[in-house]
């Protein structure tokens, strides 16, 4: 008789896929091979299946015929369906479960060695991955489904996976950008922020991050002094601290990086003027004009991570640092990831032809290009509009939410830290005096709240940290209000 795999080992599984036959092939492949099931054993009938797991047998027998097309399950001659010959484990030689792991009889490499020149991050921003399973989510960065057009989407990304574009994309394009990408960056996106760029000074990155690594590496050195914002962005710091760069800190205030205290050996400046990270702040006209002034006397390169600027719903955007840029000093970094969905990893590098080059180059090294089909479906999506549409559909959505988040924080006696100009989608927070965010952070998860603490921002951290920062892009506009009441209970109690 042959063997028969056990009912019970099959289960659904939430968000294993996004419709029902998906997380019904997801649990029918995940239990052979976990049980590692012998070609010939046997499934339940597609009634008892259905029965089970309480779902239509129609459902079961589609999804049985996909497994057989696809090798998994086979039929078998009056018996049913069963795993088939060619299911993928059965060419892999696996220990049995009773066989102890073999020994080694060699020397195992010592990785305390081999990797002591490399350090572990200290600053890194982390949510949990549950985040959705909270209430009351003030998380920055994180998209909100309700307010993006799936169907849009769908529709950008069947035309790129279509005949007539598929073996352009499919090809290897040894380190080029899909042209049609590329072509709206430069007289669409660019222009809004007053910056005039050719194709050969775009680069097209995985988010604003791999473009930050990429001018880091070419242009840090030890003899290099870099200036960062205090509080600012954490990867800054930490891409700095990886390519041993010297660096100093210097603190904001509610105009930003304040250029006047530059050092005078500064050679590369990091900052986020549109809005600063984490306070939202946005660094005035006339320190932009200084700060360009200097960097052309002083010889030093500015890299500028333009994130948020599309969420200017409060006043028009300032012009970005690049558009002012005469000489060709600013490095400047943008992402549609931020924009559309964290998810999308794509962005982009605007800079001199010559430093474009050469970090094509090193992106070619490390992973040749971004996906095509991502780079072309982006593509589509701002060429024919939806991106515009979007932006306007986020910014009202924002406008309206921000409205009630600053209602109740005045109503509990919450300040704001940072003064956003513009809009964004996060405030920063000063608790009251004693307040540590991180302790409070931890509170809050019982009240299904989630805060960012403001500790991982700073180089050289307050004890207690009283700052935190409130997302308020993935969180519903009703729940906002009752939100920042369980914070400023929480807050009070501690």
């Amino acid at each position: 008789m042959p063997a028969r795999l056990p009912v019970d080992t099959i289960f659904l599984r939430e968000g294993e896929a996004p419709t029902l036959q998906g997380r019904l092939a997801a649990a029918i492949v995940r239990a052979v091979l976990e049980s590692r099931a012998r070609p010939g054993t046997r499934l339940p009938s597609s009634r008892q299946l259905a029965e089970v797991l309480g779902i239509s047998r129609m459902t079961v027998t589609l999804v049985y015929q996909d497994l057989v097309s696809q090798g998994y399950l086979e039929t078998a001659p009056r018996s049913g369906i069963a795993v088939a010959e060619t299911v993928p484990h059965g060419r892999l030689r696996t220990a049995r479960p009773d066989q102890p792991p073999a020994r080694s009889h060699g020397q195992q490499p010592d990785w305390r060695d081999w990797l002591s020149s490399h350090h572990m991050p200290r600053r890194v921003i982390r949510k949990p991955a549950d985040w959705r399973d909270y209430r009351f989510p003030f998380i920055y960065g994180q998209a909100d489904p309700a307010l993006f057009d799936h169907n849009a989407w769908r529709d950008c990304a069947r035309r790129a996976l279509g005949t007539r574009d598929f073996a352009d994309l499919a090809a290897d394009r040894y380190g080029a950008d899909d042209p049609l990408l590329i072509d709206y960056i430069c007289s669409n996106t660019l222009p809004r922020r007053g910056i005039h760029a050719r194709p050969d000074e775009v680069l097209v990155t995985l988010g604003a991050q791999n473009g930050l690594f990429l001018a880091v590496e070419l242009l840090s050195r030890v003899d290099r002094l870099a200036v960062s914002e205090e509080p600012g962005y954490p990867d800054f710091a930490e891409t700095l601290r990886r390519a041993q760069s010297p660096t100093t800190f210097l603190p904001v205030d509610e105009g930003g990086l304040n250029p006047s205290d530059l050092p005078e050996q500064t050679r590369l400046v990091f900052v986020t003027p549109s809005h600063h990270i984490p306070t939202g702040v946005t660094m005035p006209l006339d320190r932009r004009r200084d700060l360009m002034a200097r960097a052309s006397v002083q010889d030093f390169l500015i890299i500028e991570d333009d994130y948020d600027f599309e969420m200017s719903y409060l006043a028009p955007p300032a012009p970005a640092l690049k558009s002012m840029d005469e000489d060709g000093r600013v490095i400047y970094l943008g992402s549609f990831s931020k924009s559309l969905f964290p998810g999308l990893r794509i962005g982009y590098m605007v800079g001199p032809a010559e430093l474009i080059a050469q970090a094509r180059a090193l992106r070619s090294i490390m992973l040749r290009h971004p996906p095509s089909h991502l780079q072309r479906i982006t593509a589509y999506f701002l060429a024919l509009g939806h991106y515009d549409a979007h932006i306007a559909r986020l910014r009202a959505a924002l406008k309206g939410r921000r409205e009630v988040l600053e209602a109740a924080l005045y109503a509990h006696g919450l300040r704001i830290a940072g003064a956003p100009v513009a809009g964004g989608s996060s405030v920063w927070i000063e608790g009251r005096e004693g307040i540590d965010a991180g302790a409070l952070a931890t509170a809050l998860r019982e009240d299904s709240v989630l805060i960012e603490p403001g500790a991982v921002f700073f180089e050289s951290q307050p004890v207690p940290c009283p700052f935190f920062r409130l997302g308020y892009g993935s969180i519903a506009e009703e729940a906002i209000a009752t939100g920042i009441g369980l914070i400023a209970r929480r807050m009070a109690r501690i």
